[in-house]
């Protein structure tokens, strides 16, 4: 699992951005399970998910943020990124964002596909 650490924060919250290549469910469920064991990452209010499969299309997770798992997902489909899961965790910061939150979650998958990229992220 990468992890590209904290990207932004915004009234208290704070928001990093993970990932790794997939090949089904079962590593899905495998590469959250081990992000989730991370101390900092277990602590956290939202670990939002979602990968586009060669078999079996898009799958996601809003782990209580609504919306954003199909965020990530529209994303990797322009990239045309298969078979890679990205995870956008929230630190609540006890302010409500709204509409923003979507926003964050955008710049957090772009840093992680503008990393990705580049070659220019940190394997943990």
């Amino acid at each position: 699992m990468r992890k590209l650490g904290v990207i932004l924060t915004d009234k208290g919250s704070k928001y990093a951005v993970s990932g790794c290549p997939v090949r089904d469910r079962a590593s899905i469920d495998a590469a959250v399970k081990s992000l989730r064991r991370d101390k900092a990452y277990a602590k956290a209010t939202h670990n939002t998910w979602a990968a586009v499969l060669s078999q079996g299309g898009g799958i996601k997770a809003d782990d209580g943020e609504s919306g954003a798992g199909m965020i990530v997902i529209r994303m990797l489909e322009r990239e045309d990124l298969l078979d890679h899961l990205i995870v956008v965790t929230r630190w609540y910061g006890g302010k409500h964002l709204g509409g923003d939150r979507f926003r964050h979650v955008q710049t957090c998958v772009r840093a992680y596909l503008d990393a990705q990229r580049d070659g220019s992220e940190k394997a943990d």
